[in-house]
């Protein structure tokens, strides 16, 4: 069986309708050339598949995913909307006040991770213990990859079911990654978050909208529309002008919020959103 190789050291091969698989009346996974492979389902199928690819990962582990045609479920209609600013202390503080806590899957591995790699170091190359190290640490890294994907899920999923539309900034996360919050940056999985935010929104017939990454939204006061200097990262609160003690993720949220709902944002924040953003 030849698979094809891909940049992540994973391997792949697909199969079309022509190539005449099939899922059989038990539950297996009856592929050409091959026969029929047991499968443990994670969801039944809800309609017939054109297609399946067969992934093999850089742990060993094979998965089969399945193209299929599937019908928008939307959900009962709320009069909720929120605006999210994503952060690396804090994951995301929500315009209403709600905070979800940055879990750090990476940073909480490390260690574990570290004696993994420590091992496969010690290896002889190109031997038989060195090839079963590196699936070790490749295991290892996997169960991060998938707890952290686990937990987006149900956190997205939580807010779409409560909310009506939902607005997040723009980040440039490509660009965050080069800098020396690298680490903190990928493990938060900001990208994959507000991707999945997207996806279910289409899906539950929710609105989804991005607020432009150049819009003030922590130097901008929420109460008065002043927009202030910049910022340094450790400044968590700041006083505007007006009197206003903004705490710096909500105040942002409330922007973003404000922003992304523009029918709702008072006349003066309104036209500093259009001046930024024109």
């Amino acid at each position: 069986m030849l698979f094809r190789s891909r940049k992540d050291n994973r391997q792949s091969i697909r199969f079309t309708r022509n190539a005449r698989f099939a899922v059989t009346a038990g539950g297996k996974l009856r592929l050409p050339k091959i026969g029929d492979v047991a499968v443990r389902w994670s969801r039944e199928l809800p309609s017939a598949p054109s297609s399946v690819t067969v992934v093999k990962d850089a742990a060993g582990r094979y998965f089969a995913s399945f193209v299929v045609e599937v019908d928008n479920e939307p959900l009962p209609t709320s009069d909720s909307e929120v605006g999210i600013d994503l952060g690396l202390t804090t994951f995301a503080v929500l315009s209403n006040g709600k905070t979800i806590a940055s879990p750090r899957f990476l940073r909480q591995a490390e260690h574990r991770l570290r004696k993994a790699q420590q091992a496969l170091s010690r290896k002889q190359k190109s031997s038989a213990n060195r090839a079963k190290a590196r699936v070790r640490v490749a295991k290892a890294h996997a169960k991060v990859a998938d707890t952290r994907r686990d937990w987006a899920h149900k956190q997205s999923r939580t807010i779409i079911r409560d909310n009506q539309a939902v607005y997040v900034e723009d980040l440039c996360v490509k660009g965050l990654a080069r800098t020396r919050l690298a680490k903190s940056v990928h493990d938060a999985g900001w990208g994959m978050f507000t991707r999945m935010l997207e996806e279910k929104a289409a899906r539950y017939g929710r609105t989804f909208a991005r607020v432009d990454r150049w819009f003030p939204s922590t130097r901008l006061c929420s109460v008065c529309a002043v927009v202030s200097e910049k910022k340094p990262l450790h400044v968590r609160e700041w006083t505007c002008v007006c009197g206003t003690t903004h705490d710096r993720d909500l105040n942002a949220a409330v922007n973003i919020f404000a922003c992304g709902s523009m029918h709702w944002m008072p006349l003066t924040v309104r036209q500093v959103a259009k001046e930024f953003l024109a």
